[in-house]
């Protein structure tokens, strides 16, 4: 099958997360997209179908299936308006319906998901205790103006903000006990983050419960994390810009528009490029 390669929120020409999508008359067997994800061996691979006036939508990561994918979203979005045009496409996911729009911008495609809705709550203490321990860090490490929480846009990650931009950039795990904590937890990643200032954040995204270290862009964290600082009454000013894969090479560029109505979708939208092979 044919499988488009295409970096999601990427930094102008470079970074972004890489992303496989397949556009499909109908979607592969239940065993064959685990496979084809697994062999092009990006942190998620997207399978979409047409039904009726929308598209059917699953993601799989080279180890798992996960309900919503942000960064394959994007991607998706972008190899739809290479091969329709601009606009604004409906997908029906497996535990949500949302939308992705695209637009050439250039030799680049600009698109914007609406995640499914988001919700938050405290993370209980002895998950907190026992993410601490994994990363090497102590509550010192903790902003206290951010509380760790669980957080959810269309998939569940555990959230712990951080006070400084060296812990951060210090982090380091065991994938295997990350793994092994994530599944456990129904955690789809943990996002780690700095606020550089109220609407400028850094993050790092372990993704181990995908089989994966970590992720150089994630929407669907990104939407999640934009909702949680909505019922924080964080003073996000409307929207955040997010830069995540710096300490990986890969920088990458997100942004989430944030509603004011509690628990309403997040817009989160970002430059993708087409990338060889």
């Amino acid at each position: 099958m044919d499988v488009v390669r295409i970096a999601a929120f990427s930094d102008g020409e470079t970074g972004g997360n890489p992303a496989g999508v397949v556009i499909a008359d109908v979607l592969p067997d239940a065993a064959e997209m685990p496979r084809v994800a697994a062999e092009v061996g990006f942190s998620e691979t997207a399978f979409a179908a047409r039904e009726g006036d929308g598209w059917r939508v699953r993601y799989f990561s080279p180890e798992s299936e996960v309900p919503f994918c942000g960064h394959a979203t994007i991607a998706l979005g972008a190899a739809l308006v290479r091969q329709f045009g601009d606009g604004i496409f409906a997908l029906t996911l497996n535990q949500a319906s949302i939308t992705v729009e695209g637009f050439r911008d250039g030799a680049n495609i600009v698109a914007a998901l609406q995640s499914p809705p988001t919700h938050s709550r405290p993370a209980p203490p002895a998950l907190v205790a026992e993410t601490l321990a994994l990363f090497g860090y102590t509550t010192n490490d903790l902003d206290p103006a951010i509380p760790p929480a669980l957080i959810h846009g269309g998939a569940d990650h555990l959230a712990l903000a951080l006070k400084s931009r060296e812990a951060l950039a210090a982090m380091a795990y065991d994938l295997k006990q990350g793994q092994v904590l994530m599944r456990r937890e129904g955690l789809v990643t943990i996002l780690l983050a700095y606020a550089e200032t109220s609407s400028l954040f850094h993050t790092r995204n372990p993704f181990a419960s995908g089989g994966v270290y970590e992720d150089p862009a994630t929407g669907a964290s990104t939407a999640a994390f934009a909702g949680y600082l909505r019922d924080l009454g964080w003073p996000h000013g409307g929207a955040i810009d997010v830069v995540q894969g710096e300490d990986m090479g890969m920088r990458s560029r997100l942004h989430a528009d944030i509603p004011p109505q509690k628990g309403s979708s997040i817009r989160v939208s970002g430059t993708a490029r087409m990338m060889g092979g």
